[in-house]
């Protein structure tokens, strides 16, 4: 069964609505591993709009599953990293003005800094931590990942989640079935991420060889109707199909 990893970004989001303490997001953290979440992520943003250090430091030390931490190649959100040694994490791109992550880290084009980050965060403890690239499904993407020496590959799948009729739905579940047999091919670990919900999950949860799929905003939204731990639940049922 594909694992499910539980984003919380939001909870902190709602809860920095009011400059407050509530939500918690440690406390969310708890929930959702009592639910049957399989891992908590967290992306450490540079603006710090709604998960902080504070958060990451506290979740490391309850998180009985697996801390997944998001993060750019920053230097401050680098040694940060290494400091705390999550359990695994995915760098991603990121730009202040930007809502949610828009696309997938360009490799190729930073291919140098990206490799540097990687052997960086390897290198600062014993047990290594586990390094994702969050990337477009693209071939030549997966090349460098795999070159750079990347443990896993993220798909990118905001395209198909958000595709306006079934034609373009099917051409953009088309690519990432493709890249995800190619990222099997070159021997790298495969998850995938962005913009999926109850009503678009399940096609991705049925790819050979899928590992994790990372989902927050469409069960923190589903959660305002049927609550945290139901909103969960319903989401792990629909990964069984995979």
């Amino acid at each position: 069964m594909v694992k499910l990893g539980v984003n919380i970004d939001h909870i902190a989001t709602i809860r920095n609505l009011r400059k407050s303490y509530f939500p918690d997001p440690v406390y969310a953290a708890e929930v959702a591993e009592d639910a049957g979440a399989d891992g908590i992520t967290v992306h450490l943003r540079e603006d710090r709009r709604h998960i902080n250090e504070k958060d990451v430091k506290q979740l490391k030390e309850i998180i009985r599953t697996k801390l997944n931490l998001e993060m750019s190649i920053a230097p401050d959100i680098v040694a940060f990293a290494k400091k705390i040694n999550p359990d695994s994490v995915c760098l991603v791109p990121e730009k202040r003005q930007e809502l949610t992550t828009e696309g997938g880290l360009n490799i190729i084009r930073n291919k140098i800094k990206i490799k540097n980050v990687i052997e960086e965060l390897k290198s600062s403890k014993k047990e290594c931590t586990l390094v994702s690239v969050f990337i477009n499904p693209d071939k030549k993407q997966i090349e460098a990942a795999k070159n750079i020496g990347a443990d896993f590959v993220e798909l990118h799948t905001g395209k198909y989640a958000d595709a306006q009729n079934e034609t373009e739905r099917k051409k953009e579940l088309r690519k990432i079935q493709d890249a995800s047999e190619y990222v099997l091919k070159v021997g790298l670990g495969l998850n995938a991420g962005h913009g999926l919900d109850y009503s678009n999950v399940k096609d991705i949860a049925r790819i050979e060889g899928m590992q994790e799929l990372n989902i927050g905003y469409s069960i923190i939204c589903r959660a305002v109707f049927i609550g945290f731990s139901s909103a969960i639940k319903e989401m792990k049922e629909l990964l069984r199909v995979g």
